[in-house]
């Protein structure tokens, strides 16, 4: 990358310093080579500087002259980025610079992921640090780890080291428009012990292939069929005839599941398909629409010796019935936003269990709750175990937000335009970090980033540009 393309931009130290953190691995997991570099920066200007044991560093630098009487003001961005490159790349991760590639007002990386998600965030927080005549309050730059994967660098930070009264992340994607919520969630596990008996009797196949999927979250209003589901139905129409031999779905619990298959038994094969057939063509019907190119096919199998006991077969049958999936609540405080939803993620079978894990979202904390307690009761009905794990927290709308208010009005300054107050249906850091900082006013904001976790990612310079100008005249405003 020509560094000499952004002398003409207020932004050109931000893009000075995305040229140098690029030069570092930083792949989510192996952060401590980055995260000692923001040490090291911080020590050589002799700023403050905090770094714990999941490499999170915190570094703060003293109100300029004239600013010492605003509140200190948090900048937070992620240090880690997702790591993915083309068939044809021989990038290696662990040690190979990201190569900048300029292409008129766009930024991409040759090859693989940029990592402006969330590079550009650290970026402009050490441009902040580093300048000499930019006018801010107190600074404290939060820069976490593990966001990509675990959001486990949040989840380590406390309030210790932290005085600022407002917190901007720095981790959106689309200019001019500010986050305020996000969903919280839970994967939930339900697993039944395989119990098998002999079978005589002869074997279908179910499979369900063909849909769209997608993610769990953002996708979800969408109202994509869910493989699981569909062959729950399926297997529901004829539970009093046959008994389950196998049976899986899905792939990932944070995606709508596009696929699932079973293969059942029972004493006339010929009424089981035909009834089996008839419901396929009703539920393909249903989602003509959004997945049109379901496909549903039933066909004899080759013979099983032992099978789902009859007690079992109907109770994993009942269970994908009773599940919660997709849209469950809409927000009453932003307009098409959803509040609440589940995903049957994955039915696999492993070591004589089978288990469906059930992915729930919610920016409520109380309706997560009961959706959690809906899954719990319905595996207690069909005498299944139950555990819940991975849980986040949500990030909940508040109305009397000020820095939301001021950050549109800025933006409007700025660029003449509008802003959007939005919530997002998936997991942010600001979930997590307002357990530690719970009287901390918090806004999600940043530049146009497409494509972000593939080689296809790029970032509009023009817009990293324009956010870093109204980042700096937010941090001013904020009273």
């Amino acid at each position: 990358m020509d560094l000499n393309n952004f002398n003409d931009l207020d932004s050109k130290e931000v893009f000075r310093w995305f040229a140098e953190i690029s030069k570092i691995p930083r792949e989510s997991g192996h952060e401590k080579e980055v995260s000692d570099f923001l040490v090291k920066f911080a020590k050589d200007r002799n700023l403050e500087v905090y770094q714990d044991e999941k490499n999170n560093v915190i570094i703060k630098k003293k109100a300029t002259s004239g600013y010492e009487n605003l509140n200190p003001v948090i900048i937070q961005g992620h240090m880690d980025m997702v790591c993915e490159k083309t068939k044809e790349s021989t990038h290696d991760f662990r040690k190979d610079p990201i190569e900048l590639v300029v292409e008129g007002d766009i930024l991409r990386a040759k090859d693989t992921t940029l990592g402006a998600d969330d590079g550009i965030a650290v970026a402009m927080g050490l441009a902040l640090l580093d300048s000499k005549d930019i006018p801010h309050p107190a600074l404290n730059i939060l820069f976490t780890t593990s966001e990509e994967t675990n959001m486990g660098g949040a989840a380590a930070v406390t309030g210790e080291h932290l005085d600022g009264k407002t917190l901007i992340n720095v981790d959106a994607e689309e200019e001019g428009i500010f986050l305020v919520s996000c969903a919280g969630g839970v994967n939930t596990l339900v697993s039944f012990d395989i119990k098998r008996e002999s079978n005589s009797n002869e074997a279908l196949k179910i499979e369900v292939s063909g849909l769209k999927g997608g993610h769990s979250g953002l996708e979800i209003d969408k109202q994509r069929a869910n493989a699981i589901k569909v062959l729950g139905r399926l297997l529901y129409a004829v539970k009093n005839d046959v008994n389950i031999a196998c049976i899986e779905g899905g792939a990932k619990h944070n995606a709508i599941a596009k696929s699932a298959d079973a293969v059942i038994t029972a004493k006339d094969i010929d009424k089981v398909k035909g009834a089996i057939e008839k419901l396929a063509d009703s539920i393909k019907s249903e989602y003509k629409v959004e997945d049109p190119d379901m496909n549903i096919t039933v066909s004899k199998a080759d013979s099983v010796k032992e099978c789902y006991t009859k007690d079992l077969t109907e109770r994993v049958i009942d269970l994908i019935m009773l599940a919660p999936d997709g849209v469950l609540y809409m927000s009453r405080d932003i307009q098409g936003l959803v509040q609440t939803s589940a995903n049957n993620g994955v039915l696999k079978e492993e070591k004589e269990k089978l288990t469906l894990t059930i992915s729930i979202r919610s920016s409520v904390e109380s309706s997560l709750n009961e959706i959690t307690s809906r899954i719990e009761t319905a595996a207690a009905r069909t005498n299944a175990s139950y555990k819940a794990e991975d849980g986040y927290p949500a990030w909940e709308y508040d109305e009397n937000s000020k820095v939301k208010n001021i950050a549109c009005d800025v933006y409007k300054k700025i660029t003449k335009k509008d802003a959007k107050i939005e919530a997002v249906h998936a997991g942010l850091e600001c979930g997590i970090l307002k357990k530690a900082l719970p009287n901390v006013d918090m806004i999600s904001i940043g530049p146009n980033i497409w494509g972000a976790h593939t080689p296809e990612e790029h970032l509009s310079i023009s817009s990293a540009d324009t956010m870093w100008k109204v980042l700096k005249e937010l941090i001013i405003s904020i009273k």
